[in-house]
């Protein structure tokens, strides 16, 4: 049993930013009265080791890495524990197996989350959380359903090599929209309440999961491009989160990412290459792509390619995916 926890540990500490520097913890446990034998302390120290790293980078990289464990057994039964802080009751923690620490001390630091799952569905796996209590269930359960949706589909589309184990967090002190970061997607609670349609953004940011490129494999615009682009192409309810892609205008630029660089990846796939995205997808994911990729494929350089756009940028057919149509 303690194999497989200390491989469902590995699993789980492996969520983080993607090459980010291993972050280290540690744990100082204050027993001045004795009352914890040498093996339970040894017990506490690997359950910690093994729940806490998670419990961090599911809560925020900013989440206390020296934590203080201490006998209060006025305040717990068993086992009581947030950022920085576990407090143990001495009697209830006497004798008991790793497995038992291990499992309480899980369920105590999830305790600090509003909601929480884990769900399995033919071979996928998502942890949710949610650290906004006033987070809309109904919300909350068409992110869910977006991810076993769609993400199985971009796995198999451009990276069958993607991991099949990603969490969700969605954050009240988090203000940007969304962002992916190794198996995790940190969403916004203050969007996700102002914008609750808008579930496609768990197809955006999936692919970011799929794409994977690590560092220096392109230009940000080509990876936020391309996102987009699967955003449009992939996405299950488009014209519910009343998402489009711009209309061209004399000011735009391929290098302006997200929309504008999707809508001329929509042209490019319609009127030069089709399956050329897929193409460039792959060549970054391998750290091939230069800036003669769009020559070897298209046979013109990116330049050439958005000045044909820019003379005729409405011969394109766009279709969104519209849920109440389906």
């Amino acid at each position: 049993m303690i194999k497989r926890i200390l491989l469902f540990v590995l699993i789980s500490c492996s969520l983080g930013a993607l090459g980010q520097k291993k972050r280290e913890f540690a744990i100082t446990i204050t027993d001045p009265s004795n009352l914890l034998s040498a093996e339970t302390k040894s017990h506490l120290t690997l359950a910690f080791n093994m729940q806490y790293p998670y419990f961090a980078s599911a809560d925020g990289y900013r989440t206390k890495r020296d934590v203080v464990l201490e006998i209060a057994n006025g305040e717990t039964e068993t086992i009581k524990a947030k950022a920085g802080e576990i407090k143990v009751n001495s009697d209830w923690v006497k004798g008991k197996s790793l497995k038992k620490i291990n499992k309480e001390l899980q369920a105590a630091l999830t305790r600090n989350w509003s909601f929480y799952s884990a769900k399995k569905k033919k071979g996928y796996k998502l942890t949710f959380i949610s650290k906004d209590p006033n987070l809309d269930p109904t919300v909350r359960q068409n992110l869910i359903d977006t991810y076993f949706e769609i993400y199985p589909t971009l796995v198999k589309t451009f990276n069958n090599k993607s991991t099949k184990d990603v969490l969700f967090v969605v954050d009240t002190a988090y203000k940007a929209v969304a962002e992916a970061s190794g198996n995790r997607i940190l969403f916004s609670a203050g969007y996700m309440k102002a914008h609750p349609t808008d579930i496609d953004v768990v197809t955006h940011e999936t692919m970011h999961i799929v794409q994977g490129y690590g560092y220096s494999a392109g230009p940000v615009w080509l990876t936020e491009g391309i996102a987009d682009y699967v955003r449009y192409k992939y996405g299950v309810d488009n014209v519910g989160s009343k998402w489009s892609l711009p209309a061209f205008t004399d000011k735009q630029s391929y290098t302006n990412s997200y929309r504008i660089t999707a809508r001329f990846f929509a042209w490019l796939e319609q009127n030069v290459k089709p399956g050329l995205i897929a193409a460039l997808d792959q060549q970054l994911r391998a750290h091939q792509y230069t800036g003669e990729s769009w020559t070897n494929l298209t046979g013109k350089t990116i330049d050439q390619l958005w000045e044909d756009y820019s003379k005729n940028p409405n011969q394109v057919e766009l279709k969104y995916s519209d849920k109440k149509s389906k």
